[in-house]
């Protein structure tokens, strides 16, 4: 048994594709995953299952969620060694912390069609893409003039030309500490 995390794109946003997590826990273990939990509402699973490619295993899930939700939810799954590795990399180690700092870590879907010089800046977003590393892009969000953060998801999408779903740093950290 490997230990995995499926990161669901597109859920609980704005009122659409609400699936509760209660419900999303028992789709995987009926899907044959053990020692499944969620975390966030935002669509984190981590599980148990028999090694095997991380495409696969997204796939059934992808299958498995449209059989019950009715919808389509595209996944992408990541071993818990995965983000721990991504974790103790931590490109955001010289970001000098504030409440004007969001950082926040895209995983992309597939392999890139575009590779950005980095560091890119994007100013209309007040966004800085510090890193790519094993198909996760590490973003910096600067707080606007509005008072706002800028969400990086089509940003990254848009310089990528890949399917991504965003998930706040420390999120992820919590995901790689949930084995």
């Amino acid at each position: 048994m490997s230990s995995y995390v499926a990161l669901l794109r597109g859920i609980n946003v704005g009122g659409r594709k609400l699936i509760k997590m209660d419900h999303l826990g028992r789709v995987f273990v009926s899907a044959g995953f053990k020692n499944v939990r969620t975390l966030i509402a935002s669509g984190n699973v981590r599980f148990d299952a028999s090694r095997a490619d991380a495409k696969t295993i997204a796939a059934k899930i992808e299958k498995k969620l449209l059989k019950e939700f009715g919808h389509e939810v595209p996944v992408t799954v990541r071993t818990v060694d995965e983000l721990k590795a991504l974790v103790k990399r931590d490109p955001f180690k010289q970001v000098a912390k504030s409440k004007d700092v969001m950082m926040f870590v895209s995983f992309l879907f597939s392999a890139p069609a575009a590779k950005p010089n980095l560091p890119l800046v994007v100013p209309k977003q007040n966004l800085e893409v510090l890193a790519v590393h094993n198909g996760a892009v590490f973003i910096v969000a600067r707080r606007k003039s509005t008072g706002w953060f800028a969400f990086p998801h089509e940003s990254v999408e848009k310089t990528f030309g890949v399917q991504s779903t965003t998930r706040n740093w420390s999120t992820v950290q919590k995901l790689a500490a949930a084995s």
